[in-house]
């Protein structure tokens, strides 16, 4: 740039540069065919009768021979940082975006406030109330309605945003900024605290209006729970996006997988009535699993005699016969059983959504 000023200044007529000028600017509005029209001047012919041209192609020549010896330039990875410095970088930036969206982080917590308030005060003080089946019915909607009221919104509200971060990814995976999987792990992993959030105002708020047996077990086995049943959906809600060309499929996708969780989770027809073509399903939906270990864990030992209409025998007793929930499965804990499975979702969904960014681009 210095040798270029030189060259240009030192042609009869253009006035030296002003003091802390900009150079690019300066040089914009003297290089004009009103100038050279004015000046009787070439800029082209000046700058290849110049000394910085003939450097220039010296340069050129010098740089353009090969050394001897010399071997092709290698790069180990597309990349230039390694794949836990891409993950690092990359959870960064999340943070930082997701800071910076209180129109989805702020509102999802108040959200969550309000649903909680509204499934307390609707189910208020019926968790110790199990005299009776139809007192015992109330109690598991509560459960129910706990465990699917906030995760479909989770599920919906994710993917606008999804949606959107996969727009600049495809930017900045074309740019070698970083590679799909990092990416993926970021983009879940930064879902976590804010899931953890919701967890502890929605179960806290809602497990003591509803007013659940106070013991410490029971207590973190339902915070437990409700944080599966958020983190699933909202991975659930990212890897529908992940699958599908654009949010408006991912959402009618999503919309239809809903209905049959709702429909076959073994609340609205218990487990025993499920016709056997469809019983597979109650199997693979993972609401029935959020259910079966939720209210396990909450009603599993209660030894409480039932009275009146519609079931004569224990709690533990209605809950093996009626909903098909017998204690442990296998030999194993049918809680634990529970917890295993809603586990094995969150990864399922987890690396199916890495996977799609992996694999899928849908970029037109």
């Amino acid at each position: 740039m210095a040798l270029l000023l030189f060259v240009l200044q030192s042609i009869s007529g253009i006035p030296p540069i002003p003091s802390g000028y900009n150079p690019a600017t300066w040089v914009l509005e003297i290089t004009t065919p009103a100038t050279e029209e004015r000046l009787h001047v070439d800029f082209a012919d000046a700058y290849r009768n110049s000394q910085l041209f003939r450097e220039v192609e010296t340069s050129i020549q010098q740089f353009s021979q090969t050394p001897a010896g010399s071997e092709p330039l290698k790069f180990s990875s597309t990349y230039s940082q390694n794949s836990w410095s891409q993950f690092l970088l990359c959870i960064w930036k999340q943070n930082h975006v997701y800071w910076r969206s209180p129109q989805y982080n702020a509102m999802r917590l108040i959200f969550t406030a309000l649903s909680a308030l509204i499934v307390g005060t609707v189910f208020w003080d019926m968790g110790s109330k199990r005299g009776s089946a139809q007192e015992l019915v109330v109690v598991m909607g509560a459960l129910y309605a706990a465990c699917l009221f906030l995760g479909v919104n989770n599920a919906s509200s994710v993917q606008p945003i999804v949606s959107i971060e996969r727009t600049v990814f495809y930017r900045e995976k074309a740019a070698g900024m970083y590679s799909p999987i990092p990416y993926a792990a970021a983009q879940g992993l930064v879902e976590i605290p804010y899931v953890f959030a919701q967890t502890i105002i929605f179960g806290v708020i809602t497990y003591f209006m509803v007013n659940f047996e106070l013991t410490a077990g029971k207590f973190f086995l339902y915070l437990a729970f409700m944080f599966l049943t958020f983190t699933y959906f909202t991975f659930y809600g990212m890897m529908a996006v992940g699958l599908t060309p654009n949010l408006h499929l991912a959402a009618v996708i999503s919309s239809a997988f809903y209905s049959l969780w709702n429909l076959l989770s073994g609340f609205l027809v218990y487990k025993p009535f499920i016709p056997k073509w469809w019983i597979w399903f109650y199997y693979l939906c993972l609401v029935s699993w959020t259910l079966r270990g939720i209210i396990t864990s909450q009603l599993g030992n209660v030894e409480t005699y039932l009275v009146g209409p519609g079931f004569h025998g224990t709690v533990k007793d209605y809950l093996a016969v009626t909903l098909g929930y017998d204690p442990e499965i296998n030999g194993v804990s049918a809680v634990s059983v529970s917890v295993i499975i809603l586990v094995c979702f969150v990864l399922f969904f987890f690396g199916s959504f890495a996977v799609s960014v992996k694999v899928l681009n849908f970029q037109r």
